[in-house]
């Protein structure tokens, strides 16, 4: 594998909140991996309470989509986000590359970093990858979260695809934006979702405003899910886990990410209130909150925006066990 890389200068940034006078130093790094070169983000944080928390997004966010988070985010540690192989400014990537080779590049970043260990959050298409690295290269593992994410790509979803993908060819953006952002929001007139109307159109926008180099990212993605195993039940190391997404969310609903914890042998659920499948940017303290306190080793216990903690059934637990019977899925819920 062909390794390469170069140094952005150093900017400095007060720390979270404005509550400390540490500082944290941003820079940036581009990489090269198996001929395609890729770029990744350092929100350095030296007085670091635990280990760097690496954030793999959507299909839709790059390395740059968490500045707004990484205020709370970088306040007990180092915070990498990165633009991998055809996504962001990273080069395009065929579609005959895959999750496990996308797995493969961030443990070629951690490794090109010096980081040994890390908290791995990823949020839907990321959340594919980062369970892929957990699988994979457990050794790197201190955390595991996923959020909105499922074992399967969702059948409605892949069925849109080459609906979609004829929509861009033909080069109709405005028809294709208007169904992917009814794809990922929750339906109008449903259950209160926070700035469901401001984040909808922030999507319609983002998705609009995309050059034919990003046009081109968003097919070859497309057809990556479709012809790549989302999720492969391979062994995931017993690490403390955490699953979650948007109470509403219709595109990676709550009983799929009950599955997702299932699957895990030391994770918990839980949903975001009034959120749906963009809870990072509807509740964005929230998100960042829920990260930092698991991250941190910290209780999730009491906090209001977010519905009680759950366990698999047979995992350890509390004397405060309690079995919803909103659903009748194979889950207990108990405080952690």
């Amino acid at each position: 594998m062909r390794t390469d890389t170069a140094t952005a200068p150093h900017a400095s940034l007060p720390a979270a909140g404005g509550q400390s006078s540490a500082q944290v130093h941003v820079s940036e790094r581009t990489l090269h991996f198996d001929g395609f070169t890729y770029h990744c983000r350092i929100v350095h944080q030296d007085a670091a309470t635990t280990p760097p928390m690496v954030l793999l997004g959507g299909s839709s966010q790059n390395r740059h989509a968490w500045l707004r988070h990484q205020k709370w985010l970088s306040e007990p540690c180092t915070l990498i986000t990165v633009d991998l192989p055809g996504y962001g400014a990273a080069d395009f990537l065929p579609v005959g590359y895959g999750i496990d080779f996308l797995a493969a590049t961030v443990r070629h970043m951690l490794t090109e970093l010096g980081v040994a260990r890390v908290n791995m959050v990823g949020a839907c298409f990321g959340g594919a990858i980062a369970l892929r690295f957990a699988q994979h290269y457990p050794d790197h593992l201190a955390r595991l979260v996923l959020a909105g994410m499922t074992l399967s790509v969702p059948e409605e979803y892949a069925a849109a695809v080459p609906r979609w993908a004829g929509m861009l060819e033909r080069g109709e953006l405005a028809q294709a934006a208007t169904e992917l952002v009814a794809r990922f929001m929750s339906p109008a007139g449903g259950a209160p979702v926070r700035k469901r109307e401001v984040v909808s159109r922030l999507l319609y926008q983002q998705f609009m405003g995309q050059s034919a180099d990003d046009v081109r990212k968003v097919l070859e993605h497309n057809v990556r899910l479709l012809r790549h195993e989302w999720y492969r039940p391979e062994p995931v190391p017993a690490v403390p886990g955490l699953v979650f997404t948007g109470e509403c969310d219709t595109l990676t609903t709550p009983a799929m990410g009950r599955a997702v914890a299932a699957a895990l042998p030391s994770a918990v659920f839980t949903t975001v209130r009034e959120a749906d499948h963009l809870v990072s940017v509807e509740r964005m303290a929230e998100f960042s909150d829920l990260l930092v306190r698991f991250c941190t080793g910290r209780p999730l216990t009491g906090l209001a925006y977010c519905h009680p903690s759950e366990v698999p059934v047979g995992a350890p637990a509390g004397p405060d066990i309690r079995v919803p019977r909103a659903w009748g899925g194979p889950m207990h819920q108990t405080p952690v």
